[in-house]
């Protein structure tokens, strides 16, 4: 199967992301994975080879090894049985294999549930300026990318177009209520140091990620993707330092080129050389390797 920009299926379309495709199925939404890539928001024009089945299959691993920790909203990932219980023409396996899986609807909680337990990105900004992050007092005098002395929930907002925004831990309790919200940052600590335990194992430093929840029936589930190279900032440990940028499995590789030819982060996006898009694809694919112990053909 070559490159997959855009879905078509036989079924109503719930929702289309940047990088997912969303079908309803009844009570049940069927998600597909594309080779998209975006940066800064913006969608590119060119995908990544194998990158969406990377996604799904690395997602589709981490929620059964967190399930122990909280429930979750997957029914399957086999393109056979999704094919079967969602009843779509059995042409599409083929596309649909890898990169999708069948889930249960629920109600999203409208906050991004952020860990980190490195300074880098928007938090190392917003460290420099302020000294803190999302109104947490930090250690003077931090660098880039040195571990934080303990893991950080910083929530944000959620939005499907445009830039979500850090927010406070009391704003969160505001939107969705203060039982839900210390459930939120309860699970998505436990979540968070039992995947980083797992992943140094493993060579890769989860420096940080983002959770998304849903509710049904009462119950708080993990939605959407979970510690994949899109939703989290995984690095090499082997020559990890502090105090600069470091060596990663994620599209920072692709953020880093986007930034070198100064394009001005609107849409439309720079088409990615060919070299950015393998270099790319290989780091997905290293990622997925090391965290599995599989490999993608």
């Amino acid at each position: 199967m070559g490159i997959v920009l855009e879905t078509k299926l036989p079924m109503k379309k719930f929702k289309k992301g940047k990088v997912r495709d969303v079908y309803e199925a009844g009570n049940m939404l069927l998600i597909v994975a594309t080779d998209r890539i975006s940066a800064f928001d913006v969608v590119l024009p060119n995908g990544i080879p194998f990158k969406g089945s990377v996604l799904n299959m690395i997602s589709s691993f981490w929620f059964d090894l967190m399930k122990k920790i909280v429930p979750n909203h997957i029914i399957t990932t086999e393109s056979t049985e999704i094919i079967t219980k969602a009843d779509i023409p059995k042409e599409y396996e083929d596309m649909l294999k890898n990169r999708s899986m069948l889930v249960r609807k629920t109600k999203p909680l409208p906050v991004e549930c952020v860990v980190r337990g490195y300074l880098a990105g928007s938090g190392w900004k917003e460290y420099r300026e302020k000294g803190s992050i999302c109104g947490i007092k930090l250690p003077e005098g931090m660098k880039q990318s040195q571990r934080i002395p303990f893991p950080i929930f910083t929530p944000s907002t959620k939005a499907d177009t445009g830039h979500d925004q850090n927010i406070a831990e009391e704003k969160m309790m505001e939107i969705v209520g203060e039982k839900a919200g210390r459930e939120l940052k309860e699970k998505s600590l436990k979540i968070y140091e039992a995947a980083c335990d797992y992943a140094e194992e493993r060579g890769i430093i989860i420096a940080d990620t983002k959770f998304e929840f849903g509710k049904t029936n009462g119950d708080v589930l993990l939605i959407d993707e979970v510690l994949t190279p899109d939703s989290s900032r995984f690095w090499s440990k082997e020559g990890y330092a502090p105090g600069r940028s470091q060596d990663s499995f994620d599209k920072q590789f692709v953020r880093d080129w986007l930034e070198s030819v100064n394009w001005n982060k609107q849409p439309p996006a720079p088409r990615l050389p060919d070299d950015v898009v393998k270099k790319t694809s290989e780091k997905y694919l290293e990622a997925y390797r090391r965290i599995t112990g599989r490999t993608l053909s």
